[in-house]
């Protein structure tokens, strides 16, 4: 808590606008010039420091070129700031107050001074430890300059302190009434240009959900009472497909969502998650997945692959990097037919590199030093700013860096640089890796169903370190004989089998019955994994992975495949449990219901608001309660705290809340009033399930 405090108060009280920043360089360095001629002089002040002077106009000319400083020293100059602001005004200040032996004159720029500082740090923290520390130097400086010299202060020194007092009271007092007025015009224009942002933003996904809607529709033949029909093999691939691709675009629509949340929030913090991922792979990946308005679009860009490498991060918050770039540099290239886009991977000795260069229309000069900062915007509408600052942050996390390279009229390049991955570090990341897994994976024998030989021989390299069995089937028909006559425990297969695919084998292994799960099933293709997902959890399969197969996802996807047979009992025990969904929203609440009638739920009892389902639990018993968070009159959680402070039987009743806020503290939050679980909304299905039978 106290850590939070404290940084939420450096928050406020370092305001590094380009103002203050001006503000700064324009009138210390001159101001300090100036005092020391006039002190010395035209005052014939007894002391005067040439050389401190010159500290205080470098620093305060300094600043005025953060803009220019070197990307790692940018992430630091909030510190610079501070030291900087403590050399030039508290201890300059009363290393001359002390020096001339209490001055008249020195006192009242020392009041002079406190007023500036009160000016420059608007945080009474944040204030007092600048001042502390600026004063606490100033009399180290004196005791070491002028060991034999006895102060004698000719002033009175209670009275000049109410001063002092009472020029930081009304100096805050100032600074907080002008603050207000100008957080609230700056709040005003930010939530404009955010709603906007959100806006534009999510017309496209939604935009591609409603166009996937449509043709799933158009695919279904019309409706008639009296006769039956059956879809063929052709319509029902082609209705998967774009079930897969309105999910992705609704994937895509949350990452907006997350990324403009995290900015406005200024969080930081790296999510869990990390592996070593292919620049390739991922990249493929990114320029599959991407929602192209058309096939002329996406001819625009090429891949060129020259090296591959590996990087450590995060997959989804690297696809979301290439998709900003990518979006900014087709918005661009729209009024210019000949523009292309080229992406570009290569190696070098200390850093890696991805490139994606356009030949649209450039960034001015002026521009190009600000295209990172948050909320900055040229030339697109209803953007929000915040996409490349987003950039920037994740590429900070993953420890590398985003340059840009611009002439207007002819290309912008954008360079993402990643940090080399040694070659012990790796290995001792896939050692870990083994060593964590290695139990679970003991003694397990794996059917593996592959037709290409290299490739088979590749994925049994990456298991055999954790001590499972691993048996070949090289088509359809060898992996059913196989099944029929032995006893496995999970089965990893490429999709398109030969004689018979993935989906169609399962059906079989599953004896035609979609709710028997006797053995986990994961599958693999060239393409990208997201065009089978919808038709991979209809049929049973519980991860869908892109080639080529990395270690960390292939064990991933293994271990929580091998997990879901540890957990069979709970599936078949869910059927009996009963369970109190409460939502203000109707729609939320049928779609609740459906997900959990899809688990086999049927005891389902609907609560609209908080005041009702604590008039329910009252009466009846329940084995779980999902939870909305965000209702009118009594919100969730301040129902779970009655729970847990009432004599119930439900008072002890496993919580799951259900919320469309992400906020780390409204998380937190939660947990602590006695929720034992957290579901963001929309809530992913899968997700919801494994967070049902790990509170039951």
């Amino acid at each position: 808590m106290i850590r939070n405090y404290f940084k939420k108060a450096l928050a406020e009280g370092t305001m590094v606008s380009d103002f203050n920043v001006l503000a700064a360089g324009i009138l210390g360095a001159p101001a300090h010039l100036i005092f020391y001629f006039l002190f010395k002089y035209g005052f014939h002040l007894p002391y005067e420091n040439f050389y401190i002077r010159m500290v205080a106009v470098f620093l305060s000319l300094s600043v005025i070129f953060r803009k220019w400083f070197p990307s790692i020293l940018k992430r630091y100059f909030p510190y610079y700031w501070h030291f900087s602001i403590i050399v030039v005004l508290p201890f300059i200040f009363t290393t001359n107050l002390l020096m001339n032996n209490f001055h008249e004159l020195w006192l009242y720029w020392e009041i002079f001074m406190v007023f500036i500082l009160i000016a420059f740090v608007p945080n009474w923290l944040i204030f007092l430890i600048d001042l502390f520390l600026g004063v606490a130097a100033a009399f180290v400086f004196f005791l070491l300059s002028a060991p034999g010299f006895v102060l004698n202060p000719h002033f009175n020194v209670p009275l000049y302190s109410i001063v002092i007092f009472f020029t930081i009271v009304a100096g805050y007092i100032f600074s907080y009434s002008n603050s207000k007025g100008q957080i609230a015009l700056e709040r005003n224009a930010a939530l404009q240009a955010i709603a906007a942002g959100i806006a534009h933003e999510m017309r496209n996904p939604l935009g591609q959900v409603r166009h996937n809607i449509e043709a799933v529709q158009d695919l279904l033949p019309a409706y008639s009472e009296n006769s039956m029909f059956e879809l063929n093999e052709i319509v029902l691939e082609k209705i998967y497909r774009q079930l897969a691709q309105g999910q992705m675009a609704i994937n895509r629509g949350a990452q907006v969502i997350d990324m403009i949340l995290a900015e406005v929030r200024d969080e930081h913090q790296f999510k869990s998650g990390t592996a070593y991922l292919s620049a390739t792979a991922v990249t493929h990946r990114a320029l599959d997945e991407y929602g192209y308005e058309s096939e002329e679009e996406r001819s625009r860009i090429s891949f060129s692959e020259e090296e591959d490498f590996l990087f450590k991060g995060i997959e989804s918050m690297y696809l979301f990097v290439i998709f900003n770039l990518v979006m900014n540099a087709l918005y661009f290239l729209r009024l210019y037919p000949d523009g292309t886009i080229l992406i570009r991977i290569h190696r070098g000795e200390l850093m890696n590199y991805v490139t994606i260069k356009d030949t649209g229309p450039g960034i001015s000069k002026e521009n190009l030093p600000k295209i990172f900062d948050p909320f900055f915007t040229s030339g697109k509408k209803g953007g929000t700013g915040l996409g490349l600052a987003y950039c920037r942050r994740v590429m900070h996390q993953f420890g590398g860096e985003i340059n840009c390279e611009s002439v207007q009229g002819e290309y912008t390049e954008f360079t993402l640089s990643f940090p080399v991955v040694k070659t012990d570090e790796l290995a001792g990341f896939h050692e870990q890796l083994y060593r964590d897994n290695r139990e679970r994976f003991d003694g397990k024998c794996i059917l593996l169903a592959d037709h290409d030989q290299e490739r088979v021989t590749s994925i049994i390299s990456l298991l055999e370190p954790l001590g499972c069995k691993t048996e070949i089937a090289k088509d359809g028909p060898d992996a059913l004989m196989k099944f029929t006559s032995g006893r496995y425990d999970l089965f990893l297969c490429e999709i398109d089998l030969p004689v018979f695919d993935c989906f169609r084998l399962t059906h079989f292994l599953k004896g035609g019955n979609e709710a028997s799960k006797p053995f986990p099933v994961v599958v693999y293709s060239a393409q990208p994994s997201y065009l089978y997902s919808a038709r991979a959890e209809k049929s049973g399969i519980v991860e869908v992975l892109t080639l080529p197969l990395m270690l960390q996802p292939l064990v991933s996807a293994l271990s929580k495949a091998l997990s879901s047979i540890t957990t069979a009992d709970e599936h078949k025990n869910l059927s009996e449990k009963k369970v109190l969904v409460v939502d203000d929203s109707a729609v939320n609440r049928t779609a609740v219901r459906a997900m959990l009638q899809n688990f086999g739920i049927e005891h389902v009892i609907e609560a609209k608001n908080g005041f009702e389902a604590l008039e329910i639990i009252k009466t009846m018993s329940f084995d779980l309660l999902l939870l909305d968070i965000q209702m009118p009159l009594i919100d969730g959680i301040e129902v779970t705290k009655r729970i847990r402070n009432g004599s119930s039987d439900n008072r002890m009743i496993p919580i799951v809340a259900m919320s469309g806020e992400s906020d780390s503290s409204v998380i937190l939050e939660a947990m602590e009033s006695g929720m034992n679980a957290y579901l963001v909304k929309p809530v992913n299905r899968s997700l919801m399930k494994q967070k049902i039978i790990q509170v039951l």
